[in-house]
């Protein structure tokens, strides 16, 4: 048996390394270390709450909204305050502006280039994946960026700029939208959907949107004009490396719920395991620090009553990462989770027939991409320039909220408890803690811990190329981890 120690990895969004025992050509035991520590929750305590809205954007530049909705909701919570209709409608459109750059990104920018080393030049694939998906210089980078920056004019337009943005606010949006610029939106989201359908896909929206099964799938790219299109090309690869046999974790899948209009979620929150999806449980989730580098409680919490002091001599630790669970289980959570707790027949399909894996995950992160789209036309529809977009209220000195949803990467919660007008703790878990989280006191591994379990080595790897696809189909954000 050997150790190896694989990072810190590149087209990754933070610092992150993984230390490997492998046996017999494959990892046998995994450890994920996030190697960087931040400290947003203390740089809160004892700020006024509204501060909250400046602070946690800055948590991270491609997930600043996300933070800031939680922020938003978590702080609304506190005040008991509803947004009126065309805030959550403003708020989703901002939110699903970065979630859908985020999924873009991760697969044509960080995941799709580990196809063109030349460990797989053998493949009948490789020269054409080489030309389209070489990082930065292949012609997807010069099909992707341009329709990318067209998307993110609507950021600019609904909230002035990104990231960082303050336009997000507990009762609403800042920002109005007048009549004019409606349809300035529904332009935007037009041409981004040109770009998916004769790019990405090779057919419309709806046509992925309705894909029902694994076979549905199968049978959709053997069509001659869906083998050309980058999903395709995807699927290929997929097919010729056996990806849906890669990076198995829990099948313990979670979403908090994303997208609410009027009291109903676009994706609904709840829990999915064995087959069967049950109601979410927020009370049950818990935090232990057992194997990270914070000063030990005797016992795992709940973020409500949880606390970030760090302590790098803690004895087990072995990461800034906290181990959260859920009514004591390990769950993944991301685009894979949300469309299966959500009952897309798709990823019910695709997760019944091999589970979550490295193929899954991506799939379910293009699916949502057609998705939310369409939705997103919709939300354009429905929004009233004259109506309201935000109310404001004020915060009682004793109060608590809790502010629960999805970013691109999965489920993002914030904590809140004020005491005499300040912030008395504000806990954060973000999604890629879910993910990366190391061990806890019953000795359970994370759900990348588990998923490297068995992963192939080839002879000779220094980085082993099934560990980098593992690592990306979770497509991680270690500052947000960290936080």
């Amino acid at each position: 048996m050997s150790r190896r120690i694989i990072g810190p990895f590149n087209r990754v969004e933070g610092d992150l390394e993984v230390q490997l025992d492998i046996e017999d050509g494959q990892v046998n035991d995994a450890w994920v270390v996030s190697p960087m520590y931040r400290g947003f929750e203390q740089m809160l305590h004892g700020k006024s709450p509204m501060d909250a809205m400046s602070y946690v954007p800055r948590i991270c530049g491609i997930c600043s909204v996300a933070q800031s909705v939680a922020a938003a909701y978590a702080i609304a919570d506190a005040q008991g305050i509803q947004m009126p209709k065309n805030g959550e409608l403003a708020t989703n459109l901002i939110l699903a502006n970065e979630n859908l750059s985020d999924h873009l990104t991760h697969f044509y920018m960080f995941f799709m280039p580990d196809f063109t080393r030349d460990v797989y030049q053998d493949e009948p694939w490789f020269e054409r994946v080489k030309k389209r998906f070489t990082a930065v210089k292949g012609t997807a980078a010069k099909d992707i960026l341009p329709a990318r920056a067209q998307f993110m004019h609507m950021m600019g337009m609904l909230a002035g700029k990104w990231p960082h943005t303050l336009s997000i606010q507990p009762g609403g949006t800042s920002r109005a939208i007048t009549a004019v610029e409606k349809v300035r939106l529904s332009g935007i989201i037009y041409q981004f959907r040109h770009f998916l359908e004769n790019t990405l896909f090779g057919d419309s929206l709806e046509a992925i949107s309705n894909l029902s099964s694994a076979k549905d799938l199968q049978a959709w790219v053997m069509q001659d004009g869906h083998r050309q299109s980058d999903l395709g090309s995807f699927l290929e690869i997929s097919d010729s490396l056996n990806l849906a046999d890669m990076g198995n974790a829990t099948d313990h899948f979670m979403s908090f719920g994303v997208y609410p209009v009027a009291g109903k979620n676009l994706f609904e929150a709840g829990v999915w395991k064995d087959s069967v999806v049950s109601p979410l449980q927020p009370e049950t989730i818990k935090e232990d620090v057992s194997h990270s580098w914070m000063k030990n409680s005797s016992e795992p919490k709940h973020p409500r009553e949880g606390v970030t002091i760090p302590d790098v001599d803690m004895k087990d630790g072995y990461t800034w990462c906290k181990a959260p669970r859920l009514g004591g289980d390990v769950v993944e959570v991301g685009a894979l989770a949300r469309q299966v707790v959500n009952g897309h027949p798709l990823i019910q399909s695709l997760v019944a027939e091999s589970g979550g894996n490295v193929r899954n995950r991506i799939v379910a992160r293009l699916l949502e991409l057609a998705l939310v789209v369409i939705e997103m036309e919709s939300w354009v529809k429905a929004i009233r320039p004259n109506e309201p977009f935000y109310h404001l209220t004020s915060m009682p000195d004793e109060a608590e909220g809790a502010g629960m949803m999805e970013a691109a990467r999965g489920s993002l919660g914030h904590w809140l408890r004020v005491k005499n007008g300040r912030i008395l703790n504000y806990q954060i878990i973000a999604p890629t803690t879910w993910n990366f989280a190391p061990r806890d006191a019953r000795g359970q591994l994370g759900a990348l811990e588990q998923a490297l379990l068995g992963a192939p080595i080839r002879e000779g790897e220094d980085t082993p190329v099934s560990v980098q696809h593992i690592v990306r189909s979770f497509d991680p954000c270690m500052v947000c981890t960290v936080h």
